[in-house]
């Protein structure tokens, strides 16, 4: 079986102390830490023995992820089994990159970043050095920004600076609304935008999740998406496998990417070809202009 997890334990601490982020600045006990650290492994360990599977995982933490030891040796452990297909991390690329180096030649294909850069919070020459890191470590990864006013020019100056190939992505602002103009101004940067922009009607519509694609939290409990609350069962007992099916969307509308990616009606697939999970389209420039709505 082909299975891609999205994994988000309970790891709601950052580093970063972004205004439009309601997880900014927040600490976790230590109790806390060592509860996402046990999670982790069991999943990693689980993950680890499902040797007749094709599995590709995104940690999706609501919290910085990649200043904890655990995450990091996590991904590289996850990257040198033959089973694992990909396993990427949505990360600030705070933290150094060289780690990345023990994952060897063959797992470093396997890995994938999702890199946010936040203006404000991070030195734009850090940032943009840490990419250059990633790239010559052959880590494949995507970059990107929220589409704030505040963010347009920063947002320019990266596309400017990093190489063609390296996809950079605009989310649109969580309850932003964007004239065409503004919107115009984005998809200059992102082609993609537009799929960001306004929320997609999903209600009824058939989505890969709870069949090919789903969610884990710490406790092992699956769920079709981060987004449907319904449990179809519980990783670790394998009461999820019979729950696993064709199913269509419960939900009126989907706004985030890492859920309407997933929507059989939108060209997504065929956009991020090989790079679904990391946010990297492939072929780039000539896939991008065919899909953008």
């Amino acid at each position: 079986m082909d299975l891609t997890i999205l994994y988000r334990g309970p790891l709601a601490s950052c580093d970063y102390d972004c205004p439009y982020c309601p997880f900014a600045k927040r600490r976790d006990s230590r109790e806390q830490l060592r509860a996402d650290r046990a999670a982790l492994e069991r999943f990693t360990a689980w993950a680890a023995a499902q040797t007749d599977d094709r599995i590709s995982v995104l940690f999706t933490p609501w919290g910085e992820a990649l200043v904890r030891s655990w995450y990091r040796r996590a991904l590289v452990e996850l990257a040198r089994l033959p089973h694992i297909r990909r396993v990427a991390i949505q990360t600030n690329l705070s933290g150094r990159t060289q780690w990345l180096a023990a994952a060897g030649t063959t797992g470093r294909d396997k890995i994938a970043l999702w890199c946010t850069y936040h203006p404000g919070q991070t030195p734009y020459e850090r940032f943009l050095a840490r990419c250059d890191e990633l790239a010559s470590l052959g880590i494949r990864h995507s970059v990107g920004v929220v589409g704030l006013d505040g963010h347009l020019d920063e947002a320019r100056r990266l596309r400017a600076a990093l190489p063609e190939e390296v996809y950079l992505w605009v989310n649109a602002a969580e309850g932003h609304s964007y004239t065409d103009e503004e919107a115009g101004r984005w998809t200059e940067i992102d082609p993609l935008f537009p799929y960001s922009r306004h929320p997609h009607r999903s209600a009824g519509l058939p989505c890969r999740t709870g069949e090919s694609v789903i969610s884990v939290d710490g406790d092992g409990t699956v769920r079709r998406c981060h987004f449907v609350r319904a449990a179809l069962g519980n990783l670790y007992d394998g009461s999820y496998r019979g729950a696993l099916g064709p199913r269509v969307c419960p939900l009126a509308v989907c706004d985030c990417h890492i859920g309407y990616v997933h929507l059989e009606t939108l060209p997504l697939y065929d956009v991020f070809a090989g790079g679904v999970l990391e946010r990297i389209p492939a072929r780039q420039s000539s896939l991008i202009e065919r899909a953008s709505p």
